[in-house]
């Protein structure tokens, strides 16, 4: 049983009809023989609007109500993408981060995630196709809600690939890749087919949002290759992934190119 984790943006589950193209996409890769984790954000504008509820009631409300509500977004959206799955022929269910669970830290509003357990998403994949996981949140040791701040699906879908073994972490954004530049800014900005890990974060430091720090971090840790990619078409995407695991010009290292060749045949590029 190969499993692939693939994670979509509020972007990309925005209304309705892209929850179906979602599930659509999915389904390709159920029919290409693979068991899917899928983690997802809240739909555009949804987390936004529950911030803005505990704000009007309160500046200094509590953190652990303030999870609570903001994590509920990622849960509609998941039961959504479920739903949409089910319409289509594919086996699937919505998961909860406390459901599986994905244990954190206590910081509300930035958890760390500190172990995910997998043995109710492995038993689901003996008979079923795609586990839809709401990203964005866990469970602390005192069983309550916790989030893991801005960009946390990511953090969620590489500890969640990570944990399973997956074969690879596809993360699905507005953009079609990492750029050398904002290409909503910069016209120039250039796509990067390969992206080493330190140079992900290096870039992060200087105020790149396309990946959360600690998702890159982690997947460094574990050598865990990450495909961003866009869901709104099929162009190829950027490969974060370790220095010496990206091809060279250098004819002598062109053997190197195999294994990466597979990957991108395996993503669909």
């Amino acid at each position: 049983m190969t499993i692939v984790v693939q994670k979509f943006g509020g972007t990309s589950l925005a209304n309705l009809t892209r929850i179906k193209a979602v599930a659509a996409q999915i389904k390709q890769t159920v029919d290409g023989g693979h068991k899917v984790a899928v983690v997802v954000s809240a739909m555009a504008g949804v987390t936004n609007d529950l911030v803005a509820y505990c704000d009007s009631l309160s500046k200094t409300h509590d953190p652990k109500e303030y999870d609570t509500v903001v994590a509920a977004g990622e849960q509609v959206s998941a039961g959504l993408l479920a739903i949409a799955l089910q319409t289509i022929g594919v086996s699937a269910r919505s998961f909860l981060g406390w459901q599986l669970p994905i244990r954190t830290n206590n910081m509300h509003g930035d958890a760390s995630i500190e172990s995910i357990e997998t043995s109710n998403l492995q038993t689901f994949f003996k008979e079923n196709s795609v586990a839809v996981i709401s990203g964005f949140q866990g469970l602390n040791l005192n069983n309550r809600i916790t989030t893991l701040g801005r960009g946390g699906s990511d953090y969620t879908a590489v500890a969640l690939a990570v944990a399973l073994k997956a074969l690879r972490c596809d993360i699905y954004k507005d953009v079609d890749g990492v750029y050398t530049a904002d290409p909503k800014q910069d016209k120039q900005a250039k796509k990067l087919e390969y992206v080493s890990y330190q140079n992900m974060l290096a870039m992060i430091a200087k105020g790149a949002s396309v990946l959360q720090k600690k998702s890159v971090l982690l997947a460094m840790h574990h050598q865990m290759p990450l495909y961003i990619r866009t869901s709104f078409d099929s162009s190829a995407g950027s490969l974060v992934t370790g220095d010496a695991d990206i091809p060279k010009k250098d004819p002598k290292t062109q053997a190197r190119l195999g294994i990466y060749d597979e990957y991108r045949a395996s993503v669909g590029v």
